[in-house]
């Protein structure tokens, strides 16, 4: 046995019932023997913290990239959604299996096991990308919430707007793991958010038809770049979706949402599949959609493409045409509302987290809500980008994407740590797949990075400030 201390997992003023986990892991081991569709049946019903994976992932950065995938390309970048989020669930996959198999938490592994350099870039990325992507997710949020306004014939300013998002943002943020029947209830309204995004998507999809359903197909072919169409380059949009299919934020949040369940061993492969189920089939289904909604009314439609000065309300009244003049632009809007509101209360709480981990600040305290509101200044992004393109939250996206990487190599050295991992090290074929997988998650997000910012990154930012 390593010498971890004891499985410990996010504060929380009611942790997790002794009786039901004994409970809960008696069941576990009763699945084993079950045939694999009852198993997965049983393990969907369980599953939470993919889905809290879902909610922050689903996001403006997420609907900025696959808005102008599907308006600039058609169906051509629809493989963008998942290749990005299967490339990040390997690395949250083996994330898992390091927390739940020994009990320690992340950031004192990652310091004690990988070096303080990686465990405070990864706290550090977790606050600053949270800190950052918050600008464009009010921005977008608070547009919709006035487009929805005056859809119904009410005057919202983008000011009011913030200011509701950020009083719904607050309550919940504040609400997280206070008891065991909020922590339920907040998993569960984000199974519903998360769902409801998919629903509303297909709505539209749903509405406009398949254009093209041989370019459809072909579509999900990875790595195609078109050529650039009305000053939106296709490498800006799949470096974009790369970047914003996981951020460090997300990373950060995750193994210690696995801890704040209480679980542990007997829950790892349980937790693989609420990646795959409550993770990475809601984010293709969303991105898929969005993709679909947007080139069947720009790219295949009637509907002009302005190209980066596209904002949401102009997608949402665009789709109204195909649609319908109020379901359009609701239906619409309330699946780019959804991912904003979901991904600012998911980024409160992960600073309110770090805060409690690097500096032990107690749960639930003036402080840890204090921490919480860090990323609070963001509603400003209602305020002085009333008028911005959705094209905005694409730089966003790529500048948070820099956190990443180094996260990530503190994660390859804690699956190669037999000091860390003891007897639960993966060897063999499989430990050997696992960590080239890992390793081609880190580099192709790396190297994208990279190549775009050294090319593209600083004409790119000349236009926007021009």
């Amino acid at each position: 046995m390593n010498d971890q201390r004891p499985i410990e997992g996010l504060p929380s003023a009611n942790p997790p019932d002794p009786e039901q986990l004994a409970a809960e892991i008696t069941w576990l081991k009763e699945q084993e023997s079950r045939p694999r569709m009852s198993r997965w049946f049983g393990f969907m019903r369980k599953g939470g913290p993919g889905y809290l994976q879902s909610a922050l992932t689903l996001g403006g950065g997420s609907a900025a990239t696959m808005l102008f995938a599907g308006a600039a390309f058609g169906y051509g970048l629809l493989w963008i959604g998942p290749v990005s989020m299967l490339l990040g669930i390997i690395m949250m996959s083996a994330v898992a299996h390091q927390t739940l198999s020994t009990g320690l938490r992340p950031f004192e592994a990652m310091k004690r096991y990988a070096g303080p350099v990686f465990a405070w870039g990864f706290a550090g990325g977790a606050v600053i990308s949270s800190i950052i992507w918050h600008f464009a997710q009010y921005s977008l949020g608070a547009a919709v919430i006035s487009d929805m306004g005056d859809a119904a014939g009410i005057t919202i300013t983008p000011g009011w707007g913030g200011i509701m998002i950020l009083a719904v943002a607050i309550a919940w943020a504040f609400a997280y793991g206070r008891s065991t029947r909020a922590l339920r209830l907040f998993e569960t309204s984000l199974k519903i958010l998360v769902w409801g995004i998919v629903a509303c998507f297909g709505l539209v999809v749903l509405k406009t038809g398949i254009a093209d359903p041989a370019a459809l197909l072909k579509g999900y072919i990875p790595f195609q770049f078109p050529e650039e169409r009305n000053g939106v380059q296709a490498m800006t949009v799949v470096v974009g979706g790369l970047a914003a299919a996981v951020g460090a934020n997300m990373l950060f949040l995750y193994p210690y949402s696995l801890l704040a369940r209480g679980w542990g061993r007997e829950h790892r492969k349980l937790a693989q599949f609420d990646l795959l189920a409550g993770m990475f089939l809601p984010y293709m289904l969303a991105t898929s959609l969005m993709v679909i909604a947007t080139a069947n009314t720009f790219y295949y439609g009637e509907v002009e493409f302005t190209g980066t000065g596209l904002s949401p309300v102009q997608a949402a009244q665009a789709l109204a045409g195909a649609v319908g003049e109020g379901m359009g632009r609701w239906i619409f809007n309330l699946g780019i509302l959804g991912m904003a509101v979901s991904s600012i209360i998911l980024q409160m709480v992960c600073c309110g987290f770090v805060a409690t981990e690097v500096l032990g600040w107690k749960f639930g305290s003036g402080k840890y809500r204090l921490a919480c509101l860090l990323p609070a200044p963001g509603i400003l992004g209602a305020v002085l980008w009333k008028d911005i393109a959705i094209w905005v939250a694409v730089p966003t996206t790529l500048l948070c994407g820099f956190m990443l990487p180094i996260a990530y190599i503190g994660f390859i050295k804690l699956h190669r740590s037999k000091a860390y991992l003891g007897a639960d090290k993966p060897e063999g074929s499989r430990a050997n797949t696992w960590l080239g997988g890992m390793v081609i998650s880190t580099l192709t997000l790396t190297v994208f990075l990279v190549w775009y910012a050294v090319t593209k990154g600083p004409g790119f930012i000349e236009k926007l400030t021009a």
